[in-house]
């Protein structure tokens, strides 16, 4: 069966879980949030640990927990069935899996763009044209698949042009390490080990592209709108953390160092992902990105590559089934089923100091 299918087979059986799931009486209190072990995620797991969190929770008169999911996609199926109220996952995965599969979500938070923490690799080869032909290994369907499409672009090649084979991130690396393996697409922190292996050449990277992986908190619009308590104190305590993050001081490199410790690096190996990572420390820098023209003109982008693939659902005709907004109001595809929302509301707040 077709992995896009599966995938949406899934996302029914989802969709079905979360319409059984019992209404909550009286105004919501009490929200879960998600993410996963990434470089730009890892104030997500700091904030929690500090009681940052807790702190701008309690501050508007609710509750949040943070829960950590090891696996990536899972954390993203969890949320579109609705078992959390907000989740991490980059704008691609915003769009095909809650967006396309009914959930209309708000982007709340644009974190940072990868800007080379994803990259091409091949072995005993130097130039992304010597692609042609290979079995090209990565998650398919993923952020991956999207930047070997933009590489292969760039070189004047088409997908036609290599065979995709499906592998989960985690087995990537030692995959990389059998002689059949020649070439592979993914991101840090596999990206650096594989880098770091004998004839091992970075032929392409996401930092030829910046700014069209973007990694985000999403939450559930409904949620949002019911609770902006909920977005206030996400945003807050997002905002204290970077600062903290992007302190030049001892209070910097401690928290540095702390989220290094979690993800599973050191503190240079740390450094070395966020050289990578364009990180929005402050809320008026991502305010900037999230109202500027080229992000629309990203998304076209994405749609048109997600639809190509099978990826905005069995029934979608085109790019334009699934409805995005911006903040300056406009809208890219269908305008009666907007789904994913790219609202620069609570950023907006926060860098005008009002959460």
């Amino acid at each position: 069966m077709p992995y896009a299918l599966l995938r949406f087979l899934a996302l029914g059986a989802l969709a079905l879980v979360a319409g059984v799931m019992p209404a909550e009486a009286g105004p919501k209190t009490k929200f879960k949030v998600a993410w996963s072990i990434y470089v730009g995620w890892m104030p997500w797991g700091y904030m929690k640990d500090e009681k940052i969190i807790d702190k701008w929770a309690k501050k508007h008169g609710i509750e949040i927990d943070v829960v950590q999911i090891n696996d990536y996609m899972e954390s993203i199926n969890l949320y579109t069935a609705g078992q959390y109220d907000g989740c991490s996952m980059t704008n691609m995965d915003a769009l095909t899996v809650p967006a396309a599969g009914g959930v209309d979500s708000t982007a709340l938070i644009v974190g940072d763009f990868s800007n080379g923490n994803d990259g091409v690799v091949l072995k005993d080869k130097s130039a992304l044209a010597d692609i042609k032909g290979q079995k090209v290994h990565l998650v398919e369907l993923s952020v991956s698949h999207y930047l070997l499409a933009r590489g292969l672009e760039s070189a004047g090649l088409a997908e036609k042009d290599v065979t995709v084979t499906n592998i989960s991130d985690a087995d990537i690396v030692a995959a990389y390490s059998t002689p059949d393996v020649t070439a592979v697409t993914t991101w840090n922190p596999q990206l650096s080990t594989i880098k770091a292996l004998p004839a091992a050449h970075e032929v392409f990277d996401s930092s030829k592209i910046p700014g069209e992986i973007i990694d985000l908190m999403v939450v559930r619009t409904e949620t949002l709108k019911e609770s902006p308590a909920f977005g206030k104190a996400l945003v807050g305590a997002w905002y204290e953390t970077m600062a903290l993050m992007a302190d030049p001081g001892d209070k910097g490199k401690a928290a540095r160092a702390a989220m290094a410790k979690a993800s599973g690096t050191d503190a240079k190996g740390f450094e070395g992902q966020l050289s990578t990572t364009k990180m929005f420390y402050g809320a008026k820098d991502a305010l900037a990105f999230t109202r500027s023209k080229t992000l629309p003109e990203t998304m076209d982008k994405v749609r048109t590559f997600c639809f190509s693939h099978g990826l905005l659902g069995p029934g979608a005709k085109s790019p334009d089934a699934v409805g995005m907004s911006f903040a300056d109001g406009s809208t890219l595809g269908d305008a009666k089923n907007v789904k994913l929302r790219f609202d620069d509301t609570y950023q907006a707040l926060a860098a005008e100091g009002g959460v």
